[in-house]
C-alpha cells in the first residue's frame, strides 16, 4: 500500500509539531507515548497517530471515510447502501461529533442525538450477558426506514437537588430518568431495564486495547485503600467465539475494538458487518425482517465489507491522543496533588504500559497515562442503572480514561460527563461519585474553594 502525499505531509507536519511543542524529555506531556499529538483546537480526537506506519495511511484514510460516511436505504446504487431497517443515527460520526463525547438532551423536548438506550430483561442469555427484550432488543431504535416503524420515542426527565460542601459553597446535580412514548411494538413491561449511554470519544482505543490482560489481572488483584476493589469483566468474545477478559463499553462488557465497531454499525445505523451479519429485527418486527438489504454481492454478503470494517477499526486504533499542557502551572500542580490525596489514582491510575507483542508495532511497549484501570467499580446506588451485563453489577462501571476530558467540551462545547451525560461540569461528575470512591468525594466536598478549583484545573490539564 503506497504512502498518498497529502497524507504524508499531514502526519509529518503533527510530529514536527509534537517536537517543537514541547521539551522532548518532559515525558509527563506524552499521554498515549508516542501516538500523542500536541494540538488543542477543535480539532485535537481528530488526528493520526505520528507513529503510524507509512504504509498503513490509506487504511487510516478509508476508516475516516467510513466513520463519517452517511448510510442511504436499500436499495440503491450506492456503497453506502443498507442503513436499517431500525436505526438511531445515520452515520458513526453524529454520536461522536469530531470524535468526542456526546451529550444527554436537556430535558422532555430533546432528542437522542448522541444518547442510546441500552434495554435487557431479567436472565442472560446462552453466553453469560444481558437477555435482550422479546419484542425491543437489546439497544431502542427511535428510527425506521420507509415502511418499517421506528420503535417509539425515548425522552429524559431530570431530578435536580442540591450538594453542600464544607464551605457552605452548593452545586446543583441532575439525575435523569428515562421514559417512553408511541411505542410501536407493544408495552415494554414492569421489569424492563434501561441504561442510557452517550456516545463515548473513541481515540486512544488502540493502546486501550493493547493492554495485556496480565496487567489487568494484576491491578484487579492489587491491595486498595478505603474498601476499593476493582475487578476484570469476563463476557463473550462473539468473534473468536471464547470467554475473554472485557475491556470496552461502559461495563467493560465487550472484548475486542473489532467487536465494538462491529456492534456500534448493527445497533446504531443497522449496518450488517461480517462479526454482525444479520439485521437488528426481533421475532415480532415482520416489517423490518421483510425490509430490502444492501448486500452488495454473494462475495460481500455484508452491507459493510471485510475491507471496510478492518479499515474503520484501524482508524480506532491509531487515533491519537492530545497532549497534556500547562504541567508546570502551580495550580495544576496542586491539583494534581489534592487528584492523589483524595485516593482518585486508586482508579484512574496514572501510568500503564501497553504490551510488548501489540496487533501494531507503534502501539507496542508504549508508556501512556490513559488515568484509568479499566476495572468495574462500584459506583454507588445514584449512579447506578440496575442492568448487570455479564459480570457487571447494575452498580458497577469500567474506570474511564481521563486522558483528553480537559478538551471535552472545546470539541464539543455540549459535551456531557458520566455514562449518561448528567454531569455538565467536571465537578458535577465528581460529585456524583459514591459506593467505592465514596471517600474520595467527601474529600473533595471539604477542600477549600482554592483547592476544588486546582483539582478541576488539573483535570483541564489532561
Amino acid at each position: 500500500m503506497k504512502w498518498r502525499r497529502p497524507i504524508a505531509s499531514l502526519l509529518a507536519a503533527i510530529a514536527m509539531l509534537g517536537l517543537s511543542g514541547a521539551d522532548s524529555t518532559d515525558t509527563r506531556l506524552l499521554s498515549a507515548g508516542s501516538s500523542t499529538v500536541f494540538d488543542s483546537t477543535r480539532n485535537a480526537y481528530s488526528l493520526p497517530s505520528p507513529a503510524m506506519d507509512e504504509d498503513n495511511a490509506n487504511a487510516f484514510a478509508r476508516g475516516r471515510t467510513m466513520f463519517r460516511q452517511s448510510w442511504v436505504i436499500a436499495p440503491a446504487n450506492d456503497r453506502a447502501a443498507g442503513l436499517g431497517p431500525l436505526f438511531n443515527r445515520i452515520s458513526c460520526i453524529a454520536c461522536h461529533a469530531r470524535n468526542g463525547k456526546g451529550q444527554a438532551p436537556e430535558g422532555p423536548n430533546g432528542t437522542m442525538q448522541a444518547m442510546l438506550l441500552r434495554l435487557s430483561v431479567p436472565g442472560i442469555n446462552a453466553h453469560g450477558g444481558p437477555k435482550p427484550h422479546p419484542a425491543y432488543g437489546d439497544q431502542f431504535n427511535e428510527r425506521g426506514i420507509p415502511g418499517v416503524p421506528g420503535e417509539g420515542i425515548g425522552y429524559l426527565l431530570y431530578e435536580e437537588h442540591v450538594e453542600t460542601f464544607a464551605d457552605g459553597t452548593q452545586l446543583m446535580l441532575r439525575k435523569p430518568s428515562v421514559h417512553f412514548k408511541e411505542l410501536a411494538y407493544g408495552a415494554l413491561g414492569d421489569d424492563i431495564m434501561v441504561s442510557p449511554r452517550i456516545g463515548p470519544a473513541v481515540y486512544g482505543l488502540g493502546l486501550l486495547e493493547a493492554i495485556s490482560d496480565e496487567t489487568l489481572l494484576a491491578l484487579q488483584a492489587q491491595s486498595k485503600p478505603d474498601g476499593i476493589r476493582g475487578r476484570v469483566n469476563i463476557v463473550w468474545d462473539t468473534i473468536d467465539r471464547k470467554e475473554s477478559i472485557g475491556r470496552f463499553g461502559m461495563k467493560a462488557n465487550v472484548a475486542t475494538l473489532t467487536e465494538q465497531v462491529a456492534n456500534a454499525f448493527n445497533g446504531d445505523l443497522g449496518i450488517t458487518t461480517p462479526a454482525t451479519p444479520h439485521e437488528n429485527c426481533t421475532a415480532v418486527q415482520t416489517a423490518c425482517q421483510k425490509a430490502p438489504s444492501g448486500h452488495a454481492s454473494e462475495f460481500e454478503p455484508t452491507e459493510l465489507s471485510q475491507g471496510d470494517l478492518f479499515a474503520t477499526v484501524f482508524y480506532h486504533r491509531t487515533l491519537a491522543v492530545p497532549a497534556r499542557r500547562d504541567v508546570d502551572d502551580r495550580q495544576v500542580l496542586r491539583g494534581e496533588q489534592l487528584f492523589a490525596q483524595a485516593r482518585c489514582t486508586s482508579c484512574h491510575i496514572p501510568e500503564l504500559r501497553t504490551r510488548k507483542d501489540a496487533v501494531l508495532p507503534s502501539l507496542s511497549n508504549q508508556l501512556i497515562r490513559p488515568y484509568t484501570d479499566l476495572l468495574l467499580h462500584d459506583m454507588g446506588e445514584e449512579l447506578a442503572d440496575g442492568r448487570p451485563d455479564y459480570r457487571a453489577s447494575g452498580r458497577e462501571w469500567r474506570t474511564p480514561p481521563l486522558w483528553g476530558i480537559g478538551l471535552a467540551q472545546k470539541v464539543n462545547p455540549d459535551a456531557g460527563f458520566l455514562h449518561d451525560g448528567r454531569a455538565r461540569t467536571l465537578l458535577e461528575a465528581v460529585m456524583w461519585h459514591g459506593g467505592e470512591a465514596a471517600v474520595s468525594r467527601e474529600a473533595v466536598r471539604a477542600m477549600s474553594v482554592e483547592d476544588r478549583a486546582a483539582l478541576v484545573r488539573f483535570l483541564e490539564s489532561l
